[in-house]
This record gives C-alpha cells, sequence and structure tokens, in this order.
C-alpha cells in the first residue's frame, strides 16, 4: 500500500452560482497552483503516479503546477455538486442558498446532512455513491506501485478524512469548510489502513507576500 497526497485545486470563478460556471481557474487560482508545483520541486517531492478529477479546475491545477504529462485523469475523484444539491434543497424545501461567503457556515452542513438522509430528490448522485466511489478510487490509488499525487477537490478530501477518520456528517461538513485551495493533505498507510499524517498544509504560501493567497472559495 502507497501513501497518497490530495491536493484542493486553485481558486476557481468564486462568483459562481452552478456547477459550470465554478469549473474554471481564476488568475490567483493559476498561481497558487504555480507555487505549489515549485514548492514540491524545490523539495524533491517524489510522485511517480499523478492523478486527477476530469473537471476542468482540477486539469488547469494540475497543468499550472506543471503535470501537463501523463496524468490519470479519473472522474471517480471529482468533486460532489453541491450548487445542484444547494438549487434542489432550496426547490424542495424552501432553504435558501447563500448569497454570501458567511452563509456558507451554516448552510453546507444542512446540504450534506439532507443529503444523506436522502431527503433531497433527484439529486446528480447519492450521498451513499459518492461515498463509495471516493472509497473505492482511493483504494485503488493505494493499491499502486509508488507514492501518489491527487489533484481534487475539498469536498472529496472531506470525504476521503471522513472515511479514515470515522468522521460523522456535520464534523465532514466542517473538514469541507477549512480545507484552502491548493493546500495540501496525506494519507499514509498505517498498518493494514490509510491514516491521515497531513491536513491543510500550504507551505508554498507561507511567506508573508503570499498570505492573500490563503484562500477558501
Amino acid at each position: 500500500m502507497s501513501h497518497i497526497t490530495l491536493i484542493r485545486h486553485g481558486q476557481a470563478n468564486t462568483g459562481a452560482r452552478d456547477e459550470a460556471s465554478y469549473d474554471r481557474l481564476s488568475p490567483l487560482g493559476h498561481q497558487q497552483a504555480a507555487w505549489l508545483g515549485d514548492h514540491l520541486r524545490a523539495s524533491n517531492a517524489h510522485h511517480p503516479r499523478v492523478y486527477c478529477g476530469t473537471l476542468t479546475r482540477h486539469i488547469e491545477t494540475a497543468e499550472s503546477m506543471g503535470y501537463a504529462d501523463n496524468i490519470t485523469r479519473d472522474d471517480r475523484l471529482n468533486e460532489l455538486e453541491y450548487f445542484t444539491l444547494a438549487t434542489l434543497l432550496e426547490e424542495q424545501h424552501g432553504i435558501p442558498a447563500p448569497s454570501e461567503r458567511e452563509s456558507f457556515v451554516t448552510h453546507l452542513p444542512k446540504v450534506f446532512t439532507a443529503w444523506r438522509d436522502d431527503q433531497i430528490e433527484n439529486p446528480p448522485e447519492s450521498f451513499a455513491a459518492f461515498e463509495t466511489r471516493v472509497m473505492s478510487a482511493l483504494h485503488e490509488i493505494a493499491e499502486g506501485d509508488g507514492p501518489a499525487l491527487v489533484v481534487t477537490s475539498g469536498g472529496l478530501i472531506s470525504m476521503a478524512m471522513r472515511q479514515v477518520m470515522g468522521l460523522d456528517v456535520p464534523a465532514m461538513a466542517r473538514v469541507t469548510l477549512a480545507i484552502m485551495n491548493t493546500s495540501v493533505h496525506r494519507l499514509r498507510p498505517i498498518g493494514d489502513a490509510l491514516s491521515p499524517v497531513l491536513f491543510n498544509a500550504v507551505p508554498h504560501l507561507d511567506h508573508p507576500d503570499r498570505h492573500f493567497a490563503q484562500t477558501h472559495i
């Protein structure tokens, strides 16, 4: 079993209110990814296998990091459709989608809880299906040879943390809210299971001149 380093994509289109509009990096998102790629190379980080989801923001992040070649794209690494779920929750239960950043703090747990409890009709996928595909993808990657780098999204990373730490849904939502753009997370095999040994690290953004780039949305 090999260790897996998970990377959240760079800052996307922060003004979006639907999946398609959100799915592209902002100029800052490209810069965050470039800085991370430089940091990994300067650290002599060894990742013979590089994966990403099939979303535009995943691919653009991997490319801006300098991994334009030899990337394995896997749609099991794609994000949950938060905007779609939020719209359905509003239409079906009258819970309004957030209009400003602060509202996400209380809204996201409501979305996750309703989704898990099958209270959202006709979602893009069920909570159970999302959980299963994340588990399947990470298990398969962990069984490969050599350390793997995985460029994905915050919701998937929080689901991975839920699985390896036994988090309940409210805790998973809090983890999702905490994850920064281009943050680094590592799962390492301990015994016969993956365990978290690094969470939400942004060493490439720690310099005072880059603190402005420590973004969540």
